[in-house]
């Protein structure tokens, strides 16, 4: 563990942004904290410095990411047809198998050294979760978990209609974390036909947007996220 704790987090708003843009200032904030921890290791205590967190709120343009584990046949695009919906196409190195970004579409990445918080992967991933579901609670959406899926879902209990509404996929090296969570608000679901959602071919995706009957205040649904992810990882704001 590390021997100098920090629970506080820069957060940003990068706005709009170009996918690959993203992944490169991801890169560049985890590899800071990973030189950081290794050069720790080598240091006295006396010598040692807190590593950083961030929390990045972004919105894409059309984009479609696929995890290590992913499977290219769920992407039904081909060049052209990326081309004719104006969207690009990633391979990437977090987990998961192949999703959808792009407008109306909250994505967060949160870049954490977990050594300053827990080192559980399963229990960052039920945070993320957590977060969302209670971000849904905020506007009377009963949400939860699929057992053996990832993300956030709606009629999560009698599986009716299940539908995602809350995407998430993450990297972690040295307890040092990447990409994140994406969270439909006012999402255009015609872009989730284009593929197999997260490589599962019998269950819907939906939008907050369409779940409530109208549009979504961005700016007040991310307000809602930061909140409720600083309560559960009882972080500080820098």
């Amino acid at each position: 563990m590390n021997e100098v704790i920090n629970k506080k987090v820069n957060f940003i708003d990068l706005g709009p942004m170009d996918y690959q843009a993203a992944w490169d200032y991801q890169e560049s904030l985890f590899d800071e904290i990973v030189k950081l921890k290794i050069a720790n290791r080598k240091a006295e205590l006396s010598e040692q410095k807190a590593s950083k967190n961030h929390l990045l709120f972004v919105e894409h343009p059309h984009v479609y990411t696929l995890g290590k584990s992913g499977k290219q046949e769920n992407l039904l695009l081909d060049e052209k047809g990326l081309a004719k919906h104006q969207a690009k196409f990633y391979k990437i190195n977090r987990g998961g198998d192949i999703t959808y970004h792009g407008p109306g579409q909250l994505v967060g990445y949160p870049i954490l050294d977990l050594e300053n918080f827990f080192t559980d992967i399963h229990k960052y991933l039920r945070f993320l979760e957590e977060a969302i579901i209670r971000t849904l609670a905020d506007y009377d959406v009963e949400a939860g978990r699929i057992e053996g899926l990832t993300g956030v879902w709606l009629d999560h209990i009698k599986q009716q209609n299940p539908r995602k509404i809350c995407a998430m996929g993450v990297k972690s090296s040295r307890w040092v974390t990447m990409h994140g969570f994406a969270f439909n608000l006012n999402a255009n679901l015609e872009y989730f036909g284009h593929i197999v959602p997260c490589g599962i071919d019998d269950k819907a995706v939906t939008s907050l947007h369409l779940e409530l009957g109208h549009q979504v205040d961005e700016a007040e649904a991310k307000e809602k996220v930061k909140k409720h992810l600083a309560d559960l990882f009882e972080w500080e704001w820098v």
